[in-house]
């Protein structure tokens, strides 16, 4: 390993809690020198819960096909279902493990329970399935499907209480974030499902603890992502819904306490969602795998959850709404810091939208592989921001790990204007600062660099895909089908390229960016 490698990885670790470094240690030796087995435990009595799902699954099983569709990727199992095919990389694996599409509309009861127990009959060979994040999805799933269609079985139910207490043995506490809170949420349908008290005990406790750490003050999941802030919100929606329908088993105070970080969260979310419905593209976000904010609006209106109106704050984004325009600007910090696995080198990223139609927006995400695409659309010149030679403002690498960060040293806001400055090219020698002036007519940005750059500065402009190629005359783009003018004072060069937009995992398709070169200072400004 090489010095440079070695400086990468101690700057990435540095940012760990203890009890990550512990448990990573701890499960690689003790799962080595005992060779974990499956937990025994024996299944009591139990009597049907009530469950009625208010959000199916979209279709990604196919009986007649024998078929799965994850990611965009369909695979047909012409004879046995392989449930290790890891063909499509590990996430497609994940999801076929996950169990999702026995809540999809077209799912019957008898396919239903097939499906589980062609699973079961694979139990001893089963690979990624046997993980703590795929058992606590798919034991969600398992419990839903089953209270929903009044399946009693006594082998399946066997199995699933066996995976919920070889959960309890490998919880995710080497990750922590969103894997370790699904951890928990799983618990708590184990524990209504078998009336299991010790199951509960520690869903209570790990729900109430990470909850009050994750779900920041103005309601944001503090990794910062829209996408997982749908699911996690869909999540603690289910567990509302689970316990007024079964309130009769456990009477304290977890429903309270969920009901109102819920109410948190869908304010953050009403706040970041546009007006025509979709979700910023920022950090580890893309298309179709988290519900739509209206459906996840409609249901938490339906089981009475509290509309409230917090202003963004803490998560780092900020959304102004303009008559005819909606930009969201980013001026948070790389977070969080001992999990910033879905974060990208984005400081200052910015999206704009013109009467619902997309003008600047992310890059995206198409893929979690570990290769040089993950790596691309985690890098600073792929978001809205400026980049200063070849340096990286964060440290992105390996899929999902951050070295060094860039963090925000300075900021104002006012009513129409937001300036911050940022450290992430410190090691250079440079502070980056960007402002943003707004009213209705114009935007109005700007950057400063501390030092000359030698005209080594560039600030990217990433267009959406409906957009067709602009033309550049002298220092200004007019983007015609939608009256804008963009004008860059002060500029060395201006160009086009293309670049791949994701519309989803495995799926990109061609765009234009204007790229601006610069020396210290950059006027831009976007006329609308």
């Amino acid at each position: 390993m090489d010095f440079y490698k070695i400086k990468l990885f101690l700057n990435t670790v540095k940012h760990l809690k203890p009890v990550q470094i512990y448990y990573r240690f701890y499960y690689f030796f003790r799962n080595r020198a005992f060779n974990m087995k499956a937990v025994k435990k024996s299944v009591p009595y139990r009597d049907y819960i009530q469950w009625k799902s208010k959000i199916n699954s979209s279709f990604s099983y196919s009986e007649k096909k024998k078929s799965f569709t994850f990611l965009n990727i369909t695979h047909n199992f012409s004879d046995q279902i392989d449930w290790n095919y890891d063909g499509y990389g590990k996430l497609w694996a994940y999801n076929l493990n996950y169990f999702d599409f026995l809540n999809q509309k077209e799912m019957s009861k008898e396919i239903g329970v097939s499906l589980i127990n062609n699973y079961i009959e694979n139990d001893k060979v089963l690979k990624d399935g046997k993980e703590a994040y795929p058992i606590s999805l798919r034991g969600i799933n398992w419990v839903k499907f089953l209270s929903e269609n009044k399946v009693k079985d006594s082998r399946i139910d066997k199995i699933l209480l066996q995976n919920y207490y070889t959960l309890l043995k490998n919880l995710e506490y080497h990750l922590l974030g969103n894997h370790l809170l699904e951890n928990a949420f799983s618990l708590l349908f184990g524990a209504y499902y078998f009336q299991d008290g010790k199951l509960y005990s520690k869903s209570k406790k790990l729900l109430t603890s990470e909850l009050e750490e994750q779900i920041l003050n103005d309601g944001a999941h503090f990794e910062l992502s829209p996408m997982y802030h749908q699911i996690i919100l869909s999540r603690l929606l289910d567990s509302i819904h689970l316990i007024k329908l079964n309130n009769d088993w456990k009477k304290d105070d977890l429903l309270l306490f969920f009901e109102a970080k819920a109410s948190l969260m869908v304010s953050w979310l009403k706040n970041v969602t546009y007006s025509n419905g979709q979700i910023p593209m920022v950090n580890d976000t893309t298309y179709d795998i988290a519900p739509q904010s209206n459906i996840l609006f409609s249901y938490a209106k339906e089981i009475g959850i509290a509309d409230r109106q917090i202003p963004l704050s803490d998560s780092g984004y900020r959304k102004i709404n303009i008559n005819s325009y909606e930009l969201l600007i980013d001026v948070g910090n790389v977070g969080p810091d001992y999990q910033p696995g879905h974060a990208h080198s984005d400081t200052f990223n910015f999206e704009l939208t013109k009467e619902g139609k997309a003008i600047f927006v992310d890059v995206g995400i198409s893929t979690y592989e570990k290769n040089l695409k993950r790596q691309e659309e985690r890098s600073t010149h792929s978001h809205n921001t400026v980049k200063i030679g070849s340096n990286e403002q964060s440290q992105v690498w390996g899929g999902f790990r951050v070295a060094n960060r860039a963090k925000i040293i300075h900021l104002i806001e006012k009513n129409n204007f937001i300036e911050a400055s940022h450290n992430g090219y410190l090691s250079d020698g440079y502070i980056h600062k960007r402002s943003f002036l707004w009213d209705e007519k114009s935007i109005i940005l700007n950057d400063k660099l501390n030092k000359p750059t030698n005209n080594n500065a560039k600030a990217y402009f990433h267009l959406h895909h409906k957009i067709k190629k602009p033309l550049i005359i002298q220092n200004k783009i007019t983007l015609k089908s939608l009256g804008v003018c963009i004008e860059f004072g002060k500029s060395k060069s201006i160009s086009i390229e293309s670049y791949e937009l994701s519309l989803g995992f495995n799926k990109t398709t061609l765009a234009n960016r204007i790229v601006v070169g610069f020396d210290q200072i950059l006027e831009t400004k976007i006329s609308i």
